[in-house]
């Protein structure tokens, strides 16, 4: 509790400070006619008002008004005095009963009654009354009455305050926004400009946009045309002249075709990621058998193996129903998992596993290649992304196939998983809906 003279409202036979504005005089006024009042139900006796401190966590107790104390100095000290006792009774929410206090002599000698000042669930401080006789239940009543008052006043002079504040700040409020609504104005200008030049530029890159995609696509044709000629060409003389050929001759020519094919396939990649952006890439559905897509894609492969000690094997849960889906698509992306898989295993195996189940096609393939660092896992399906450059010429391919699977399996509304460690293997898993043939 604090004690000083600018905390007491008003004392009887001793002024406190005077109120420092309207709030606080009628505030003030309110507390003396409560202590006056208390007083007087205790039987001419004393009474004192506390009140909580400043500040919404504050739990000290200030004297804000006192009667029947000749003093307002006597009023203080006893209100030091009692300040424990009225501390218990704040926590509590409950009014008690004191034994006489010494310091009070005859005026006090019937005992005192201490109340909390509670407001909706908030306790705003206490009202102590003392007097001659004990205070009856009447008077506990008519007391008990005046400190409801007294704790909607101090709430009231609470809230007010705190509307003081909020207006002062909403005045505050207006003047800043006052102030920048000029800056706004001129701000909306200038962007209300640079829209018009972004809507130009915007013009001008889907230009640039559209001669990027006719140059793809022109490209990906004029590239195919004379590559396939020159497939069909090599296929041709190792078909027909296969005696009169040497081995050497038999060596480079199945090499060329071998080249040939593998940019024929990465030329068709770069066309599909392309079709796939532009929504361009339709989805034909087909009756597939999963069994002769597996089969087809190990024969493929196979091919590209050489001389690699390498084993692809294969597992399909039985019963593995024929179903629809689009067939080239999911020929493309078995064939490009399986293809990048053996690529990057030089020794071991590679395992392919699948199941219809609940209407969709889970299949899994895992290898004992290298594996893929955890930094690069997040990175593996982005287009040209080469998990190490200083690997890239070891390994052929564009960085590509990944990313052409991901795009082609969210076109079939489908997903893709990738768990690898390094020197271990790596495990990529693909589920694509598919429509079960009975």
């Amino acid at each position: 509790m604090t004690g000083g003279s600018d905390d007491v409202a008003a004392v009887e036979g001793g002024g406190g400070a005077p109120p420092t504005n309207e709030q606080g005089e009628g505030l003030a006024g309110a507390l003396r006619a409560i202590a006056l009042r208390a007083a007087e139900h205790a039987g001419g006796g004393v009474a004192l008002v506390y009140g909580m401190g400043s500040g919404k966590e504050s739990s000290e107790l200030r004297l804000r008004a006192a009667a029947g104390f000749p003093k307002a100095a006597d009023a203080r000290s006893v209100a030091a005095e009692l300040v424990a006792a009225v501390q218990e009774v704040v926590r509590s929410g409950n009014h008690r009963t004191l034994p006489a206090a010494p310091m009070l002599g005859a005026r006090g000698a019937g005992g005192t009654l201490v109340l909390p000042l509670v407001f909706e669930g908030r306790v705003q401080g206490a009202l102590v009354a003392a007097g001659p006789q004990p205070i009856g239940l009447p008077a506990v009543e008519s007391l008990a009455l005046l400190a409801a008052v007294g704790a909607i006043r101090i709430d009231h002079s609470r809230v007010s305050r705190e509307n003081d504040g909020l207006q002062k700040r909403l005045s505050e409020i207006d003047r800043v926004t006052d102030q920048k609504s000029d800056e706004i104005l001129k701000l909306s200008e200038t962007l209300f400009a640079q829209d018009i030049e972004l809507l130009r530029n915007q013009e001008k890159l889907g230009k640039i946009e559209k001669l990027k995609n006719d140059f793809i696509e022109k490209m990906s044709r004029e590239l195919r045309t004379p590559l396939n000629s020159i497939i069909e060409s090599v296929i041709s003389v190792l078909a027909n002249e296969n005696d009169a050929l040497s081995d050497s001759a038999k060596a480079g020519l199945r090499s060329a075709l071998d080249d040939g094919t593998a940019f024929l396939r990465t030329l068709q990649n770069i066309l599909d990621l392309w079709r796939i952006k532009q929504g361009e890439l339709p989805v034909e559905i087909h009756e597939v058998s999963f069994r002769e897509v597996v089969d087809e894609a190990i024969f493929s492969v196979q091919d590209t193996l050489g001389d690699k000690p390498v084993v692809i094997e294969k597992h399909l849960t039985e019963p593995l129903p024929k179903f629809r889906t689009d067939l080239a698509k999911l020929n493309q992306i078995l064939f490009l998992l399986l293809d990048n898989a053996a690529k990057f295993t030089p020794k071991g195996t590679v395992t392919i596993r699948a199941a219809v189940k609940d209407g969709q096609l889970e299949c899994e393939l895992e290898d004992t290649g290298i594996g893929i660092c955890p930094d690069d896992q997040q990175y593996v399906f982005d287009e040209f992304y080469q998990v190490d450059e200083l690997e890239s010429t070891r390994y052929r391919g564009a960085g590509l196939g990944l990313a052409l699977v991901r795009d082609l399996l969210i076109l079939l509304e489908g997903g893709i998983t990738l768990s690898s460690e390094v020197g271990r293997g790596t495990k990529v898993g693909f589920h694509v809906p598919v429509q079960v043939l009975r």
